[in-house]
């Protein structure tokens, strides 16, 4: 087990949330049913309740939800096919994102990246047509994977399918939280900016291993794309950099140079995203191409510390925890916009995804739906104090949200400036 502080995330049921965010409800019961017995009624109070403490300043800044109708068979079919896609050849992947209406979302020329991403931007009015025939493609998933020792479109026929099924179902899951969050802030105005925003954005993500950075470079190679070994030096710089910079983060579970994805806030409403799924390769890792007879061999693989390498800071007890939560449940987390609507009632979490430590041929999958206000939503910030209080040395990394944000400034210009500030020319992290 690698050390650490591992935090529970407070789970709450599906079926609590629709009873919860019912818009027939009363409001004097909490959005509560009066028609359901007195005991069940304060229940579902305390549940509510429970919520706004996990997101709220007290709290992590985040929950899980089990119980979401279809979500674990769809996580099980779409989560294996991110590393497939990252492994594929450039021509290949082009061709199949471009049929199914994705893009890659980050530079995926680039043969020193760690993570690969695949995106879609999914409107809450889509037709629902498209995402009929998911359990036919959860069981052509389940077959036996040994047997692809080519890559066949067929394994990616249900990919945007499926993409846009779980995506809707993770849109909905934020309404109802917005809903519950609304009825204990008052007012409707983090429902109303995400209804207003008409869409959400989806990534299907792939949190390399070692061996895939070995396939990808290698495959590079034979392609004369390789361009990398002039960065050596540049990246081991960086290295330091980010190890000299983390003291605030000592009491981390892992090296702070050994980062899937960099410390960070997520500037949009919520960001809902699955448990992750781990897979290790069923062959030894080797020094040359021609010894991997099949990329696509591979296994699922438990979390090695039975978390999900998803970490974050507690700002209040002035330490780093990874969370926990169940295979199956979904993960809501609060992003900086809310923060701003709700006037500091809920809490934009600091996070990163940390790698294990011991297992060096193992990839992280994940699906990830951030849920942003309109480009033009207006941020009024006359009454509102940002809470983040950082150290010098995670101001270092870390941009604080008072440094992002002016009175006026449209999400639009929130999103640039923070992203300026993070990955600009001169920004925080422009070289990490």
């Amino acid at each position: 087990m690698e050390e650490g502080t591992i935090m529970e995330a407070y789970e709450v049921q599906y079926s609590d949330l629709i009873l919860l965010s019912s818009s027939s409800s009363s409001s004097s019961s909490g959005g509560v049913s009066l028609s359901l017995p007195a005991e069940e009624l304060s229940r579902l109070d305390s549940v509510s309740v429970s919520i706004m403490e996990a997101l709220g300043p007290s709290g992590p800044g985040l929950i899980a939800v089990a119980g979401v109708p279809n979500a674990s068979i769809l996580r099980r079919s779409l989560l294996p096919l991110a590393r497939r896609l990252a492994l594929l050849n450039r021509q290949d992947r082009n061709r199949i994102l471009k049929e199914h209406s994705m893009g890659g979302d980050v530079p995926l020329k680039n043969l020193d990246r760690i993570v690969s991403s695949f995106a879609m931007q999914l409107k809450y009015k889509q037709d629902q047509k498209s995402t009929q025939n998911n359990n036919g493609s959860a069981e052509h998933d389940c077959q036996d994977v040994h047997a692809f020792c080519k890559i066949e479109d067929e394994e990616f026929m249900n990919l945007g399918n499926n993409f846009k099924d779980l995506g809707f179902r993770m849109m909905e899951l934020g309404l109802h939280v917005a809903r519950i969050c609304d009825e204990a802030i008052g007012g409707e105005e983090l429902v109303q900016s995400l209804l207003e925003s008409c869409s959400a954005k989806g990534r299907l993500i792939h949190y390399h291993s070692k061996l895939d950075n070995l396939i990808i470079k290698e495959t590079g190679k034979r392609k004369g794309s390789s361009k990398q070994k002039g960065n050596l030096k540049k990246d081991e710089e960086d290295r330091k950099t980010n190890e000299q910079t983390a003291g605030e983060f000592t009491k981390s579970c892992c090296d702070p140079s050994n980062l899937w994805q960099q410390w960070h806030y997520d500037y949009g409403i919520f960001t809902v995203l699955t448990a992750p799924l781990f897979i290790k390769p069923c062959y030894a890792q080797s020094s040359k191409m021609e010894d991997h007879l099949c990329k696509n061999c591979e296994q699922d693989f438990p979390s090695p510390a039975g978390h999900t390498y998803l970490q974050i800071f507690d700002p209040n007890k002035k330490e780093v925890v990874m969370v926990r939560a169940s295979p199956d449940s979904l993960i809501v987390q609060v992003g900086d916009s809310a923060d701003i609507l709700s006037k500091g009632k809920l809490r934009s979490t600091l996070h990163s995804v940390c790698r294990p430590a011991k297992v060096e041929n193992l990839s992280r999958e994940t699906f990830v739906v951030f849920l942003q206000p309109a480009w033009s939503k207006t941020f009024s910030v006359s009454d509102y104090y940002p809470m983040d209080k950082p150290s010098k040395e995670i101001q270092r990394i870390v941009p604080p949200l008072a440094s992002r944000l002016k009175d006026g400034m449209t999400f639009a210009e929130f999103s640039r400036e923070t992203t300026k500030q993070y990955y600009g020319g001169s920004g925080l992290q422009s070289k990490r």
